[in-house]
């Protein structure tokens, strides 16, 4: 049975004041970042909150520091707006925000950090090999057996990821994912592929994700209208208690808060593995967190103004209570 979620208090949508829905950005996930974007400022609009969309480019500072805002709900996907940097400055000119904290979420952008992180509590992640340079790449094929996931370290989306199942793939696979900057080879889990949102302490339904391409892609995700999800997951209770104890660890272990979403596998052995921490997930139309706030009773506009609602004190009750 699906634990259905709190809907946000009658005048929460009035006491946020204005919203800047913030979006856009440089990074390589800038066009889903505006898809994000758009969609929650209109689910604002929908809920009665006074939402304005901003696409933040060039010199944030200056844009940031030209707001006349109550507060910020960051949709800025990848670097510059999901690794603390948007969030540092907003902290800074004292803008209240959705998500993470700037430690949180400059650890959680970097996958290899977030590993040893949740590693060193207890957290099972696949093993995993930093590749530097084309020696690394040597390296590895004597260490490592295949198949491998080649994936830039900081970017998100499945962008420069790539399987590797012959020796002879992954130079070129290293080579594709240098040029988002540093790159990780990690074991390949044969098993099926879930993940978790969550929304302040409550894990919301599991999803399974499902997908005629190789693995669930950057195409599989935003693009495709062949990819599966089954919400609820369809996995045993006993199970889903497991992962979602496994998501908390990861929450604990990595500082993260008011909003996000953990990836993992469940290999043939029906041992989970966590691969990775989203603090800025997608919230297309083909997005993972509104379809699992969906089966727990929670549409979109209620959604994003339970997420806004965290970034709410006792002294924004100066705002106006229709």
């Amino acid at each position: 049975m699906i634990e259905q979620l709190a809907r946000p208090a009658a005048g929460t949508a009035q006491r946020c004041g204005r919203v800047a829905v913030l979006m856009g950005g440089e990074s390589a996930e800038r066009e889903v970042s505006l898809k994000s974007g758009h969609a929650v400022h209109q689910a604002l609009l929908a809920a009665g909150v006074d939402a304005i969309a901003v696409d933040l480019h060039g010199h944030i500072f200056h844009q940031l520091t030209e707001l006349r805002v109550d507060r910020a709900f960051n949709l800025l996907h990848g670097r510059g707006g999901e690794d603390g940097r948007v969030r540092a400055v907003l902290d800074f000119l004292g803008i209240p925000c959705t998500g993470s904290g700037v430690c949180a979420s400059a650890l959680t952008m970097d996958k290899v950090l977030t590993k040893k992180v949740i590693r060193q509590s207890g957290v099972p992640t696949p093993d995993f090999f930093e590749l530097h340079s084309e020696d690394d790449c040597e390296r590895l094929l004597a260490e490592f057996d295949l198949p491998v996931f080649v994936k830039p370290v900081l970017e998100g989306s499945s962008i420069g990821t790539a399987p590797v199942h012959q020796a002879s793939e992954l130079y070129p696979a290293w080579k594709a994912a240098k040029v988002y900057g540093a790159v990780m080879a990690e074991r390949f889990v044969d098993g099926d592929e879930y993940t978790a949102g969550f929304i302040g302490e409550q894990i919301l339904p599991l999803i399974k994700l499902e997908t005629p391409n190789e693995f669930y892609d950057y195409q599989a995700k935003y693009l495709a209208d062949d990819t599966v999800y089954t919400c609820p997951s369809g996995l045993g209770a006993a199970q889903v208690s497991e992962v979602n104890a496994l998501v908390r660890q990861t929450i604990a272990a990595t500082g993260v808060c008011g909003w996000g979403r953990v990836d993992l596998m469940i290999d043939r052995d029906q041992q989970p593995w966590i691969i990775e921490v989203n603090t800025v997930p997608g919230m297309t139309d083909h997005s993972l967190i509104p379809m699992a706030a969906r089966a727990a009773g929670l549409e979109m506009p209620e959604l994003v103004v339970g997420i806004l609602a965290a970034t709410l004190t006792v002294e924004d009750d100066h705002v106006q209570v229709a």
